[in-house]
């Protein structure tokens, strides 16, 4: 990963809980002034909350709030369950306080067998829709909810969107309390703000604070960022909780804390709701994510680049790189441009670009300003539509193909063999993977367990493992021998 600009201090982590463990209104308040119309100097008075603080806004939200739990059974890291690059940077700070990463003896491939993980929801619409963390919900063969009226539900998946760490949960109810959205562009630093959550498994509880900043981005959390900062208390089960304005709203989803304990530091970053909510809308409607394209890479400017390209500040994106056959080379941009404005809007660096620029339908057109060579240029460019991720080919057997799928095995190397206490030359398959509900899985077969024989033919390797399987007839049962920690066992699996 890229260095981090907060590196020196702490490290940004994802806010669920696993097995217990850290992972990945009716009051509305304004600013009085003195009595008289204030000077461009004079200084805003500051107003108390209300003298029985925020309980009308409390019992408002806290209905739309629900418990997310989930079972997984793809390896989650001890205590967190967000990404690899953020493990690791929380190991760069702390050592490894999660446990060890490395293959030893006893325990080569560590366990991956169903883990708990825990996290929170907020109720959009009364015929069961909840938008919540990606991180929350990734990962899931179950996902349970509760509502504060401890009723439970099985959620289904509708969408994920793993670029803003946004999903959402749906369940089968009726005629529930719904949360409202709010205007998250329209908030300011020093707004006060309640975020909601079942922080640490503590259902419902409500902590209050101010926004300490809007628009954070240049984060590393996700791809893309436009993030709330505040100070409320938001800790380990908040993912994916409400942060709320004074008004009872939906202003942003409760995504990380910067902290240097795993625990609340004042630090806290939510999802705007002016990124979210068009994501949610998508998600519901198709499923996936449409975002704007427009094929170039950026860069943020600072004084020696401004110079050297003839610009005035350091305001805008530059342009460092124009796809082939992208929006962006069609209407005539190029390397070394300085984006200025996009739609009537002044561009301040790279990321408010992006996020420019995502939100626009495709299909839209968009008029640019440009600088090029110190002068100022107008332009216009039909956004597209994103393309999916790249995909890399595999040379291998679907899981289709044969009929033991949900099963990935390797060959038993010596290095392997020698870890899983495989001597005298045994041979064998080892398996790296078990599909969630497949009928290996049933049947008790495990991740690091080494496949000896199928129907009593030996396996010696992965080709011999692909062609006794596809010989297997479907609707029976498969009689297997692993190895497994030294000790063979059979197991009967139905195709």
């Amino acid at each position: 990963m890229s260095s981090h600009p907060y590196r020196t201090i702490g490290s940004v982590i994802g806010i669920g809980l696993v097995s217990g463990a850290l992972i990945w209104g009716n009051h509305t308040l304004t600013t009085s002034y003195a009595s008289n119309a204030p000077s461009p100097t004079a200084m805003p008075v500051a107003v108390a909350p209300p003298a029985n603080g925020f309980t009308e806004v409390a019992k408002h939200v806290t209905p739309a709030v629900v418990n997310i739990t989930t079972v997984m059974t793809e390896k989650v890291s001890e205590g967190f369950s967000g990404s690899d690059d953020l493990r690791d940077r929380m190991e760069e700070f702390f050592g490894k306080p999660f446990g060890p990463r490395e293959r030893g003896p006893a325990d080569p491939f560590e366990h991956r067998g169903p883990r708990r993980g825990q996290g929170s929801g907020v109720i959009i619409s009364s015929d069961g829709y909840i938008l919540t963390n990606n991180h929350v919900i990734a990962k899931a063969r179950e996902v349970n909810v509760t509502l504060p009226d401890k009723r439970e539900f099985k959620g289904k998946i509708v969408g994920t969107d793993p670029k803003t760490d946004l999903a959402v949960v749906k369940i089968n109810a009726t005629d529930l309390p719904a949360m409202s959205w709010g205007d998250a562009s329209r908030l300011q630093t020093g707004e006060y703000v309640l975020a909601v959550g079942n922080p640490f498994g503590l259902n419902s509880t409500v902590t209050l604070g101010i926004v300490s900043a809007v628009g954070r981005g240049h984060m590393g959390i996700t791809q893309y960022e436009d993030f709330i900062q505040t100070d409320a208390a938001i800790n380990p089960g908040n993912s994916g909780g409400p942060l709320v304005n004074t008004k009872g709203e939906l202003v942003g989803i409760n995504t990380a804390i910067f902290s240097q304990t795993g625990g609340y530091q004042g630090v806290g970053f939510a999802v705007s709701t002016t990124m979210a909510k068009p994501i949610y809308e998508s998600l519901v409607k198709s499923g996936k994510v449409v975002r704007g394209y427009l094929g170039i890479g950026i860069q943020d400017l600072n004084q020696d680049l401004a110079k050297s390209f003839n610009i005035k500040d350091s305001k805008g994106a530059l342009v460092s790189d124009v796809k082939e056959d992208s929006p962006a080379e069609q209407a005539g941009l190029k390397q070394g441009d300085v984006i200025t404005e996009y739609h009537g809007t002044h561009v301040e660096d790279g990321v408010a670009l992006q996020r420019l620029v995502t939100r626009t339908s495709v299909g839209a057109t968009v008029p640019l300003k440009v600088i090029r060579e110190g002068h100022e240029l107008e332009m216009t460019v039909r956004i597209g539509e994103q393309p999916d991720e790249p995909k890399v080919a595999k040379v291998e057997k679907t899981e289709t193909d044969y009929a033991l799928s949900g099963l990935a095995v390797e060959e038993l190397d010596q290095e392997t063999a020698k870890e899983l206490g495989f001597l005298n030359g045994k041979r064998g398959v080892v398996v790296t993977r078990v599909a969630p509900d497949s009928g290996a899985e049933k049947a008790g077969v495990l991740p690091g367990d080494v496949i000896r024989e199928i129907n009593r033919q030996p396996i010696k390797s992965v080709k011999d493992f692909e062609k006794v399987s596809s010989d297997v007839k479907k609707g029976g049962n498969v009689l297997i021998l692993v190895n497994r920690r030294g000790n063979s066992l059979f197991l009967s699996v139905k195709v």
